[in-house]
């Protein structure tokens, strides 16, 4: 017995061929001690990507990854890549509210590196003490850096990550990386404002 298989061809009303855009996917790995912050606010970073940007978004629990796709609906492809960057600020430590603004802003981006790419030698008590100088006391150096600089700034153990436009990022990037190098709070204050 021959069988004959027949694919079915999209069409519009007026029987012409439509051609459906290939559908793009992106998957970002979840680190496992941020999973359990991400499942809290998941109805949060799920819903402006679903009703705004239309895409189609699943948490994969077994590979712990949060799975992105376009769909039919989707306004424009590059809207793929905004979400991807809007689910790693979340994932990075970002508030939610603050990584909405990557959706829809064009030119916010996230800026990321780690204390020992500025100084390499650090270790032990002089590590700790250079993070608190970014930090300040009750977090009061990090909050004033962010807000001169109009940005917001996650400190992840030695990973620092600044989420701003270009300029503003660079600003608060030469601001930590003297206070990595040992500058005063103080001092910095006078050379960011």
């Amino acid at each position: 017995i021959d069988l004959i298989m027949a694919t079915v061809a999209p069409t519009d009303a007026a029987g012409q061929l439509t051609t459906r855009p290939p559908r793009e996917t992106r998957s970002i790995k979840v680190p496992h001690h941020r999973f359990p912050p991400l499942k809290k606010v998941w109805m949060e970073v799920y819903s402006p990507l679903v009703e705004q940007c239309k895409l189609e978004v699943r948490m994969n629990l077994k590979t712990r990854s949060v799975d992105i796709r376009t769909s039919d609906e989707t306004p424009e492809k590059s809207v793929i890549q905004k979400a991807e960057d809007f689910v790693k600020a979340v994932i990075a430590g970002f508030e939610v509210k603050d990584a909405l603004a990557i959706l829809r802003m064009e030119d916010i981006f996230i800026d990321s590196f780690e204390v020992k790419d500025v100084r390499a030698n650090l270790a032990g008590d002089n590590l700790s003490r250079c993070i608190g100088r970014i930090s300040g006391s009750h977090g009061k150096t990090r909050f004033t850096i962010e807000n001169v600089t109009r940005t917001r700034i996650v400190l992840a153990d030695t990973h620092i990550y600044i989420m701003g436009t270009t300029q503003n990022s660079r600003v608060a990037r030469d601001a930590i990386c003297d206070l990595i190098r040992g500058s005063p709070a103080a001092k910095v204050y006078n050379r960011i404002r």
